[in-house]
């Protein structure tokens, strides 16, 4: 029963492997409402779900922001941060935001729509997608240094080469490791 449970698991995730965001409803930091599918980029995109009270996510962020600009400049990155704060917190995300500088696309999920379809259980977790808008890694921890890790993934997908995967992490898309 045990390995039948396993088997399953395993065949559901491979199922998942090179898929992209789905089409489900977040909000702009000005309440507006997007699908989230239409969040894409002709280069790497990093996804990171995070919550203002989730103090590895936020360090995370921070760590991300020093290295934004060179980047965006270096590997055509571009960088979304989903709050997953629900509606009785959401309000307090855009002054938070503004407050650490963050220059890059912040989305709420108040509804954890996109959560739930992504199958986040637990903050911080970031996804890495390709051009094509595959997820392609992704990580559901954080503690300081791990950034240079996440560098390392973009800038290996930006110059097409092997994807390295380490602990915490997991390889999403085989087309990317050839």
């Amino acid at each position: 029963m045990r390995q039948l449970l396993l088997l399953s698991i395993l065949v559901i995730s491979i199922g998942a492997f090179g898929q992209g965001l789905p089409d489900v409803t977040i909000q702009t930091l000005k309440k507006q409402s997007i699908k989230a599918s239409e969040l894409t980029h002709d280069g790497p995109m990093v996804v990171s779900f995070w919550a203002t009270w989730c103090k590895p996510c936020i360090s995370e962020l921070d760590a991300m922001a020093d290295y934004h600009e060179d980047l965006v400049a270096d590997a055509n990155l571009r960088m979304v941060a989903i709050s997953i704060d629900n509606a009785r917190t959401s309000s307090r995300v855009a002054p938070f935001v503004a407050s650490r500088g963050w220059n890059y696309d912040v989305y709420v999920d108040a509804n954890s729509d996109l959560r739930r379809a992504m199958g986040v259980n637990n903050v911080p977790h970031t996804f890495l997608l390709n051009a094509q808008g595959e997820i392609v890694w992704e990580s559901n921890r954080y503690v300081p240094g791990e950034e240079e890790v996440l560098i390392e993934q973009i800038e290996a997908l930006a110059h097409n080469e092997k994807l390295k995967l380490n602990r915490g992490e997991i390889m999403r898309s085989q087309s990317t490791q050839q």
